[in-house]
């Protein structure tokens, strides 16, 4: 991706969602196995990015890989504990780290799991 539109719908994404926008920071790295984007936010933000038993994370992720396949590549995101965060769930973290390299969905899958 030229323009980094991941990056950059990401970054519209998670500001549109947090009380502390300026405390958005993310870093866009690429490797074989594609873009991963590290998503850094305002510790009181954590619990609006993750959701309910992590469903809005796993909604943002779906979102990035259907951006991803507009241009052939696997976009994967990482959301770290900010500083002085207060800790999360066992069910949540796992809710935050589900995404699995070998799986790969179709276009038409991708927006089946945003059930609109």
């Amino acid at each position: 991706m030229d323009t980094h539109e991941d990056k950059q719908f990401l970054e519209v994404l998670v500001k549109a969602l947090v009380d502390n926008p300026d405390s958005v920071h993310i870093n866009r790295t690429v490797d074989e196995m594609g873009v991963l984007l590290t998503l850094d936010v305002h510790a009181d933000d954590m619990g609006k990015i993750i959701g309910r038993s992590g469903n809005t994370a796993k909604a943002i992720r779906t979102l990035l890989r259907v951006v991803g396949m507009k241009h052939d590549a696997r976009v994967n995101l990482k959301i770290n504990e900010p500083v002085g965060g207060k800790g999360m769930s066992r069910e949540i973290a796992e809710a935050m780290q589900e995404d699995n390299p070998t799986t790969t969905k179709t276009l038409d899958e991708a927006i089946d799991d945003l059930k609109i």
